[in-house]
């Protein structure tokens, strides 16, 4: 029987030639890189016997199926590992993960650190025996009782919310888990592996359901990409912004005062304000108005554009004086009530409202992770009202606002179009001329984009920008949506050329997004070493004796009198102590004063990176670090 390949070409093989096999025979390297099959467009294991004429691609490590495949078939070399250790655990789900896979296990015992060095090692052993993973079709009824007889309770749960008649395992040697596969030939492919650690998790999500043990792991088809992994993960250690924000002194989160709600210290608060006030200076500048709305807003008018019936699992809710409010979620239900608390004309469009915007929603506990994951954050929030005729500009000029200030940065971003979910209001129709609207304005702006499948808003589809950052990873913050359901909703109105009324289309968007989660990549994006324009102590005054503090006293005013942010330290301690500390705060810049400078009106001057810069005089200085301390100009261009 003839079969084909991606590249058009076409073989003969005998019925019943298995996948490896064929790859065996185009070439050794192609067998041993392959760790499963699309066989006619199906996922199949390469040990699948061939029945008739077919399309096959070969999956390796390149493609992101066979990445799926090998790191899933990791977690079940992992369960079986725990289950030879600990053989009355009872396992949940074990799927693949971006960059690794973990297994939910429901064990008494505590599955310490100290364990996991124990499970990787049956982990070798499993993976030196060479199992191989072997696939299993059997009726429904047949699967519920091997589980029963296993004590496998989870699985059985899971068998009994199925609607098929039949169930596929997987068995290796005396291990075997429901799965539908596919998995790579057997143990010994998984040979590159790292339990990285464990976590609580609840059955399904659920709260109200029995907390499980977590174990994480990544694996790698190759040694050296998993060291390249675990290299990467320990730079993250380091740039952690919860370290950071401690050791930094910008923020905490107290549980006395509530998970997930951000106090901010007096260098976070104002790093947080230097990035504020440069959004407010470019909003204006590109034609926006500064609103605010109120924090609660009556249950009525959540109700009306749809939070209540799509969003109110997310939502805060408390009564005043016998009326239901809704804390808010989001800021677009008050910029609507100021749309339309006026008779707006085709020549007041487009509208664009923005509001530094302060918003709750309910996060799960399990989900809250430091400035990242929050309940209580702030939003860049604006919407624009405009016609349908500016719609595509306003899209793009979003589009335009992103690319500048991500700029400012130093973020690369990627973009995709998250399209309708499951629940969403509006017609059709008009949610298929939004998402084409979206498309149109990538396309028009030469922006490649992928498409991201039901992620989208429940009243529009959306456009999501993806940051980079500087140890390349991807953080979701700017989106803009496009909206027609809402103003329908709310009856916003203009009056057209032609006199009649009509409906504006509404786009809500950010540009940085949430700014606590902002800060949060930022903090980690600079390991905390932040440009001086945004750091809140711009300059640090050491001193060397006390004879030098009254000249330190009129260095910091004079430095203060050209905008400059500065601390000083005069303190009775040596001065590479100071130096230490300073540099651990990651100040930008410090001046050691001694008699000679005292002497002779100059400053020997240090920076974080390059250390030592020399003596010079104080005017000298100030010029030559001017430019960076200042705030930068993005360029833009009206229209």
């Amino acid at each position: 029987m003839k079969i084909t390949f991606p590249d058009g070409s076409n073989k003969d093989f005998e019925t019943g030639t298995t996948l490896v096999q064929v790859a065996e025979s185009i070439g050794a390297k192609l067998a041993k890189a392959s760790l499963a099959a699309e066989l006619n467009g199906t996922l199949v294991d390469m040990t699948t016997p061939l029945k008739e004429e077919a399309r096959v691609r070969f999956l390796t490590f390149s493609d992101e199926e066979g990445v799926d495949t090998f790191r899933h078939s990791s977690s079940h070399v992992m369960a079986q590992a725990v289950k030879r250790l600990y053989p009355e655990a009872k396992l949940a789900i074990g799927p693949p993960i971006e960059d690794g896979f973990y297994y939910d296990i429901d064990l008494a015992e505590r599955i310490s650190d100290d364990d996991l060095n124990r499970i990787e090692e049956e982990m070798d052993r499993i993976v030196a025996e060479e199992i191989p993973f072997t696939r299993e079709v059997l009726p429904r009824e047949e699967a519920i009782r091997l589980f029963k007889e296993l004590g496998e309770d989870y699985k059985v749960e899971m068998i009994e919310e199925m609607d098929e008649d039949t169930v596929s395992i997987y068995r290796q040697g005396d291990f075997v888990d429901m799965c539908r596969g596919p998995h790579v030939p057997h143990t010994g492919y998984i040979k590159s592996y790292k339990i990285l650690h464990t976590a609580g998790a609840y059955w399904r999500g659920d709260e109200k359901k029995k907390m499980l043990q977590r174990l994480y792991g990544t694996s790698w088809f190759d040694k050296k990409d998993l060291k390249a992994y675990l290299d990467r993960l320990e730079e993250a250690r380091k740039r952690d912004h919860r370290r950071l924000g401690r050791e930094l002194d910008l923020f905490s989160i107290e549980e006395e005062a509530g998970a997930g709600l951000v106090i901010w210290h007096p260098k976070g608060a104002l790093l947080r304000t230097l990035i504020e006030d440069l959004e407010r200076k470019e909003h204006l500048r590109r034609g926006y108005q500064i609103v605010m709305g109120p924090q609660l807003l009556k249950v009525d008018l959540w109700k009306k554009s749809g939070h209540w019936d799509n969003y109110r699992e997310n939502m805060y809710f408390t009564e005043v004086e016998g009326a239901q409010y809704g804390i808010k979620p989001m800021n677009c239900v008050a910029h609507m009530l100021i749309y339309r608390s006026s008779i707006r004309s085709y020549r007041d469009l487009p509208l664009r409202y923005f509001e530094l915007g302060t918003v709750h929603r309910h996060e799960k506990s399990g989900v809250l992770h430091g400035l990242l994951r929050v309940r209580g954050f702030t939003q860049d929030d604006a919407h624009i009202l405009c016609t349908p005729e500016q719609l595509n500009s306003e899209i793009r000029g979003v589009i335009a606002f992103v690319r500048d200030m991500m700029g400012v940065f130093g973020f690369e971003y990627e973009m995709e179009i998250s399209t309708k979910p499951e629940k969403s209001i509006g017609s059709e129709e008009d949610w298929e001329r939004a998402t084409q609207a979206l498309m149109q304005a990538l396309k028009d702006e030469e922006i490649p984009y992928k498409i991201n499948e039901g992620d989208g808003a429940f009243y529009g589809p959306k456009i999501d920008v993806i940051l980079k950052d500087a140890i390349g990873r991807m953080w979701q913050c700017a989106t803009v949506q496009c909206d027609f359901a809402l103003p329908e909703r709310f009856e916003l109105e203009f009056v057209g050329a032609d006199g009649e009324r009509h409906r504006p289309i509404m786009l809500h968007r950010v540009i940085l997004g949430s700014i606590d989660r902002f800060l949060g990549v930022l903090i980690e994006h600079y390991a905390g070493a932040f440009p001086a324009w945004m750091s809140p102590v711009q300059v640090k005054i050491l001193t060397i004796t006390d004879r030098s503090a009254n000249y330190a006293r009129s260095v910091a005013g004079r430095l203060r009198e050209e905008g400059f942010r500065v601390e000083s330290d005069l303190r009775n301690e040596k001065i590479g102590y100071k130096i230490r500390e300073a540099r651990l705060e990651k100040v930008p810049y410090m001046i050691v004063l001694g008699d000679r400078e005292a002497d002779t009106g100059t400053v020997a001057v240090r920076h974080r990176e390059d250390g030592d810069r020399g003596v010079v005089p104080l005017d000298e200085f100030v010029e030559g670090v001017r430019g960076e301390m200042a705030p930068p100009k993005i360029p833009y261009k009206e229209g």
